[in-house]
């Protein structure tokens, strides 16, 4: 067997058992999460940027969202973290194709490696961390 035909197998092999580690991994968070909700148990990591400045960041509510999600409580899940139950689907439609991709031996992903994505990726987080944290009335209810 040549060389290069040994390192390709080497490397399908070291994918599949990092797919198998990762799925591991991450079957065991989100069982962790769905048993205990992070509003009551204080193991869970604590947002340091909250912590340091009082304000909610982007992602302040996101573990308390997934709880609820996996609870199937969709407005509960909302109301702690609008921007990541609006984005799992499409971050589920987007990981399916890439998925999908990789089996067909292309890359599910090639409309979104243009350069503009991450800036607009970025705008959107901060634009919803700036807003979440303003006291106007119909808005204040964007923080958790």
């Amino acid at each position: 067997m040549p060389a290069n035909a040994k390192q390709n197998r080497a490397a399908k092999v070291s994918r599949r058992a990092l797919a198998l580690w990762g799925g591991t991994l991450g079957l065991a968070a989100g069982s962790v999460l769905f048993l205990f909700d992070p509003a009551e148990y204080g193991f869970y990591p604590v947002c340091l940027f909250h912590k340091l400045t009082g304000l909610n960041c982007p992602g302040c509510g996101g573990l308390r969202a997934l709880h609820q999600l996996a609870h199937g409580h969709l407005a509960q899940a909302f109301h702690l973290n609008p921007l990541l139950v609006l984005s799992l689907p499409i971050v589920l439609w987007l990981l399916t194709r890439q998925i999908l991709g990789q089996a067909e031996k292309r890359s599910g992903l090639a409309a979104f490696t243009r350069p503009q994505w991450p800036w607009i990726l970025l705008s959107v987080v901060v634009l919803f961390g700036v807003v979440r944290n303003l006291s106007v009335p119909p808005i204040a209810s964007l923080s958790p």
